[in-house]
């Protein structure tokens, strides 16, 4: 890996379109960010030209992160740069944070709301669907049928996905009391099919 990362910063692999090779602080800060926040997007805040480099290098992030376990995915439909383990493989990702349960349930419900809005074409041209923190404590009580966090728990919870890439929060409306939650299109990577097949086979077992 240290040849393909010296060929970037030297400039002998060709720079994106109209910009400088990037220096040795940016490469290592773009695969840094990639790996802590797991999906990004090209208007993730504070994150430089991370998107940028990762999309245009995509050969060298894609060996860099499979000798960790993680397979590279560009989807410029998105604008999204996104980061999953083999199924079997060893976890370094927000699953393999030992979730709580009420986190699990957090997830399940954005993950829930993203699929009713591409059922309902419900998502925007940046692949968006739009909801309220009720929505998602709806979606925990009838789905689910388990009681909601409460609001400070549930924001901070959604904090947590949120860098993570799977959502973007909006400012609370203090008349509604609710606050607006942008599900984006990492929700998918983050509540992956085949983490929902693990927790399906868990809870089958739990119950068995």
């Amino acid at each position: 890996m240290l040849e393909p990362f010296r060929a970037i910063v030297d400039g002998e692999e060709p720079p994106p379109p109209g910009a400088r090779a990037p220096d040795v602080e940016e490469l290592t800060r773009a695969l840094a960010v990639l790996l802590k926040g797991q999906v990004i997007y090209a208007n993730t805040p504070g994150i430089g030209r991370s998107y940028e480099l990762a999309r245009h290098y995509a050969p060298f992030f894609t060996d860099y992160f499979a000798c960790l376990g993680y397979a590279l995915t560009v989807s410029h439909r998105d604008q999204m740069v996104s980061l999953t383990l083999a199924q079997d493989g060893p976890r370094h990702d927000i699953v393999a944070e030992r979730l709580r349960k009420d986190e699990t349930l957090v997830l399940l419900a954005l993950r829930l709301i993203y699929e009713e809005g591409l059922r309902d074409h419900r998502v925007s041209t940046d692949g968006l669907v739009e909801c309220t923190t009720d929505d998602v404590t709806e979606r925990i009580r009838t789905a689910a049928r388990s009681d909601p966090p409460e609001e400070t728990r549930l924001i901070e919870i959604l904090r947590l996905i949120a860098r993570r890439g799977g959502l973007r929060l909006g400012e609370r409306d203090r008349a509604e009391r609710v606050t607006p939650v942008s599900v984006l299109p990492g929700i998918l990577v983050l509540a992956s099919d085949a983490w929902l097949d693990r927790l399906r086979a868990w809870s089958e077992a739990a119950e068995g």
